[in-house]
């Protein structure tokens, strides 16, 4: 078999986080339509990634935030999003890149996007998980698919804005990865 020279893997991740930057720009520029909200995962320890002293203490690796009812300023650029939220009644300033992103989900809709760390040979990398830490995100689903997903799942359980789902809350069941080859004319 040949090399692939063409990353897909690649590729395919970075037309999926376009469809973030989209929905996202679309949002600071005229709101959230209707019933959508979201949650966005993504690394804390990622390049570019500025979140307070006292946050990254809190969420050492992974960080789950709601976009609904309570968030202002929400600006888009090119690489990334920043938006202010209230965390124990503080509010904070946060900056991610959207490399740092590792899903979005708006359960108004059922529709979720989850990412995958790539490897310069293509393959996954594991991100490296202590235990106790309470990791937030779309890590419930778990999908053991290569490359990134389509998900349609539910949210992590019993997730407010700014807190990350408890260690023994339920996973959701019957989550279903939807793979993108599935929309293709055979």
């Amino acid at each position: 078999m040949g090399v692939n020279h063409i990353r897909y893997d690649i590729l395919a991740q970075e037309a999926l986080r376009g469809v973030v930057h989209r929905v996202l720009a679309d949002v600071a520029k005229n709101g959230l339509p209707g019933e959508h909200y979201f949650y966005i995962s993504f690394d804390t320890k990622a390049d570019g990634v500025r979140v307070s002293p006292r946050l990254l203490g809190q969420y050492p690796d992974e960080m789950t935030i709601v976009l609904q009812h309570q968030f202002w300023d929400l600006r888009v650029g090119e690489s990334g999003f920043e938006v202010g939220l209230s965390f124990g009644g503080i509010p904070e300033r946060l900056n991610v890149p959207f490399a740092a992103v590792k899903g979005f989900f708006d359960p108004s809709v059922q529709f979720g996007l989850q990412f995958e760390e790539i490897g310069n040979a293509g393959e996954e990398v594991e991100p490296a998980r202590r235990s106790g830490e309470g990791a937030a995100g779309l890590d419930a689903a778990e999908p053991s698919v290569a490359g990134p997903g389509v998900l349609a799942v539910p949210p992590p359980a019993n997730l407010e804005p700014g807190h990350t789902p408890r260690e023994d809350a339920p996973k959701p069941a019957g989550a279903e990865v939807v793979r993108i080859d599935r929309f293709r004319k055979k």
